[in-house]
């Protein structure tokens, strides 16, 4: 390529990139000759927001079929079952339900993880749940579709990794990003030198949350079986701030916007980039929209240093949503001969004069600030954890992948509450040479929830 991107090359790329697109993802239903006698049965844990729409999803994959729907609040547990079987009035009018089997609901997961039946645990309960919930599921033989982010620590992540080896099971993490066929396209080209040399990665997340308030302590609701929602954390009291949602701003849970959001984009970036673990990691910000229970970060810039010259920077804002090239989200790659913007959509190609090259785009059925993630996107990524486990196709997302990228999360969040730069082992990302933020590698738990490898 000459030392600025041509129009006319870039198409005949493209043209030839796209012949190939095939062989990394495909899209719902396309499964091996045998899909008609094979069915992938699946338990889902948590119903609310996204667990709901990975209820739906799984649902109507093709060649699956959705045995229990699990949740600590017992007032979702039929609704769920009902929208699964039962028929619809939706905008576009009645429509069937998404399967003929009749799920079971419990409160308990590992219920699910008792019957042999079952092939795979779809994970989308809060953080704190996320990796001890998956070792128990590979612990019993069975595959894992587990939420963002893998685990509410970085050790965590490193347990689930060594879990899914000793099992041989599959482990896919939901960023869904992963399974985009404009995605897969986008970061081929750019390895194949499409904006020459990449070397610096910008991405952000801008959203308007509101406050949280202060919560109160209060008895705990008849339709909650709070022991189970804590499991592997440090028992509290119950507030009535918290559940469903608020617990992503509080550490005993959650793991703040950046495993929240940031996951995506820089999971995205770092797959554009070819990198894996940093040399350094610095953040600045703090909580300033609101005073509230809100333990996390409202704003927060992210940097990340790789060796072989290459930077990430990601910029959260969550309560402030200016956009950044009229997005709420997304992620710029700059290389030495120009710029590629790639989101949920698609992607745009820039040269060096900052003129549009190229895009590719296709809408999208929810917004990208949605919190339920209800997107084509989804599809493609259950679609193809069914037929990794059906036919053996690659995973798009394999826990080894997700692991990293969410361990570059959590170092930001410690950078932060550090306040100074880390130091890391680029072979694994480890903190070096400071007590302190090492201490927060991983996390106390509740006596006897200790995940064991």
């Amino acid at each position: 390529m000459a030392d600025r991107i041509n129009r006319r090359s870039f198409l005949k790329q493209t043209a030839t990139a796209s012949m190939g697109l095939g062989l990394i993802g495909k899209l719902p239903p396309l499964f091996g000759p045998n899909a008609p006698n094979q069915t992938v049965v699946v338990g889902v844990m948590g119903l609310n927001g996204r667990g709901r729409v990975l209820a739906e999803t799984f649902a109507k994959t093709e060649g699956v079929e959705v045995a229990y729907l699990c949740d600590v609040d017992a007032r979702l547990l039929d609704p769920t079952i009902s929208f699964l079987v039962d028929p619809q009035d939706t905008n576009q009018g009645a429509r069937p339900g998404l399967q003929e089997r009749r799920p079971e609901g419990v409160r308990d997961f590992r219920r699910i993880l008792d019957d042999d039946a079952v092939d795979a645990l779809v994970i989308a309960a809060p953080d704190h749940w996320h990796a001890p919930a998956a070792i128990l599921a590979l612990d019993a033989g069975k595959h894992v579709y587990v939420e963002k982010p893998c685990g509410h620590n970085p050790q965590e992540g490193e347990w689930l990794v060594q879990a899914q080896q000793q099992s041989g099971k599959l482990v896919q993490m939901g960023n869904q990003q992963r399974s985009s066929p404009e995605s897969i396209q986008i970061i081929r080209d750019i390895r194949e030198g499409l904006i020459g040399k990449p070397y610096y990665a910008q991405c952000w997340y801008a959203n308007r949350r509101g406050p949280i308030g202060t919560g109160a302590v209060a008895e705990v609701p008849e339709w909650l079986d709070y022991e189970l929602w804590q499991g592997p954390a440090p028992r509290t009291a119950y507030k009535d701030n918290v559940i469903h949602y608020n617990w992503h701003w509080m550490w005993n849970w959650g793991t703040g916007e950046i495993c929240n959001n940031g996951t995506h984009e820089i999971d995205i970036c770092r797959w554009a980039l070819g990198v894996d673990y940093p040399v350094r990691v610095s953040s600045a910000g703090g909580r300033f929209h609101f005073e509230d229970d809100w333990e996390f970060y409202d704003t927060q810039v992210a940097s990340y240093d790789f060796d072989g010259g290459k930077t990430i920077s990601w910029e959260g804002k969550s309560c402030n949503p200016s956009p950044i090239k009229d997005r709420g989200r997304g992620s710029l790659i700059h290389g030495t001969e120009g710029t590629v913007l790639i989101d949920r959509e698609g992607y745009v190609v820039y040269d060096l004069d900052n003129r549009e090259i190229w895009r590719r785009t296709r809408p999208s059925r929810s917004s990208a600030l949605d919190t339920r993630g209800g997107d084509q996107l989804t599809d493609f990524h259950v679609a193809n954890f069914a037929a990794a486990i059906r036919d053996g196709e690659t995973l798009n997302a394999p826990i080894s992948e997700g692991h990293i990228s969410t361990l570059l999360c959590h170092l930001g969040n410690i950078a932060q509450h550090q306040g100074r730069t880390l130091t890391c082992d680029p072979t694994n990302g480890h903190i070096m040479g400071d007590e302190a933020a090492e201490q927060m590698w991983g996390r106390t738990y509740e006596n006897g929830w200790a995940p064991k490898v």
